[in-house]
């Protein structure tokens, strides 16, 4: 029977050559492995700096807490964010933690990211900040959210978690807020063991994530910076704290790989984008399912399926016919985020009806994308959902 897992190696012998490296150095905490690929990835995306963390939860979590402590801070507790109902959690939580305002609004059945028309009517004078998702690949249309913006003091900030190399006319997604979050585990684009990144072209934000990432500290910061006046003492410089940071940053080895996986990155995109030209070949017009319609360059994190309301397809039935012909599949992310229980925790409103999200919820899955050939796999599944 053919088998089609959620994800696959994305590893050979360089990577394995790369932990040997670091091996050989005895040196483990994060050093220059992780600044290479850091310099790389912000290369790559034609951005001005990249930060590395160790997960894409953390990116979240310290893109956040960067917004709090600018020398003009540019967000308080209290304020209003406005984010999708369909996310990660690891989207939502920061937002929490930080005393911040969310205001869940629907996603568009088709896009599976905002529903434009909702997010225009969901904007307030009290919005302080758009949190867009780009889902399962797909960029989100940034033409629209900026011209829903305008003129207004509202921060743009992209978690872009499952979308590294989707591009939207010819930018990458992540790059258009004022910081992007990445996600380098192992189901997605590129692995690193764990690990995440942020970009920014902000300097001040930059500097801030420096610090924050290690405990708040001076000892990573540039002797030119814009958060502390940086002595020449490295002994007094050691152990100065000026900022309530955490301890998020990755190992050695998570870097030294991602300097191998970024090289790979152009083309893992590359045969993602064909396997999904394959697969949407075969789905597009299919009498049972609404498949993710690619908004702009999606770089197809995964396959997505909603069952349309005219088909008489039962959820339960089809994920026991993918089990037991070796496909996995999963919930499109969390389904509709507004149904957990841990939102009595939150300071949040939803605005006006989750109908898409809640539909997405009881009625959708996904299955992988890998960034290997897949078109027997592809065939396999299109088998299957008609048998």
């Amino acid at each position: 029977m053919i088998k089609y897992p959620l994800a696959s190696s994305t590893w050979d012998e360089k990577e394995l050559q790369a932990i040997q490296s670091v091996i050989d150095k005895d040196i483990y905490t994060m050093g220059e492995g992780v600044k290479q690929f850091e310099e790389d990835f912000a290369k790559f995306l034609n951005t001005k700096y990249c930060v590395m963390v160790n997960s894409g939860s953390s990116a979240n979590l310290l893109a956040v807490a960067a917004l709090f402590y600018t020398k003009h801070p540019k967000l308080k507790r209290g304020d209003e964010v406005i984010v999708p109902a369909v996310s990660w959690s690891t989207t939502y939580y920061p937002l929490y933690q930080y005393g911040l305002k969310l205001k869940f609004v629907d996603i568009d059945i088709n896009t599976l990211n905002f529903d434009l028309e909702q997010l225009e009517k969901a904007v307030s004078p009290e919005t302080k900040m758009i949190l867009a998702v780009n889902l399962l690949g797909n960029p989100n249309d940034f033409d629209a959210i900026n011209k829903i913006i305008g003129d207004r003091d509202i921060i743009l900030m992209e978690d872009n978690c499952e979308s590294m190399g989707a591009e939207y006319k010819g930018k990458q997604a992540g790059t258009f807020g004022l910081v992007g979050t990445y996600s380098s585990f192992y189901s997605h684009h590129i692995a690193t063991m764990e690990g995440g990144l942020i970009s920014t072209d902000d300097e001040e934000i930059y500097h801030i994530l420096l610090s924050i990432r290690a405990h708040g500290w001076t000892r990573h910061l540039p002797k030119e910076n814009k958060v502390s006046n940086k002595s020449d003492d490295w002994f007094e410089e050691s152990f100065r704290f000026v900022l309530p940071g955490f301890n998020v940053r990755p190992v050695e080895m998570s870097g030294a790989i991602g300097v191998e996986q970024v090289k790979k990155l152009p083309g893992f995109i590359e045969q993602r984008r064909e396997n999904a030209d394959y697969f949407v070949s075969l789905f597009k017009d299919h009498k049972d399912f609404i498949i993710q319609k690619n908004t702009d360059n999606s770089s197809w994190f995964g396959f997505s399926f909603i069952i349309k309301p005219e088909s008489n397809r039962d959820r339960k039935e089809i994920v026991k016919l993918l089990f037991d012909n070796g496909i996995d599949c999963r919930p499109i992310v969390t389904g509709d985020f507004t149904k957990n229980e841990v939102l009595k925790y939150f300071d949040y409103e939803i605005f006006g009806e989750m109908k898409n999200a809640q539909y997405l919820d009881k009625k959708g899955f996904f299955v992988g994308n890998h960034q290997v050939p897949l078109k027997a796999e592809i065939d396999h599944l299109f088998a299957v959902l008609n048998s």
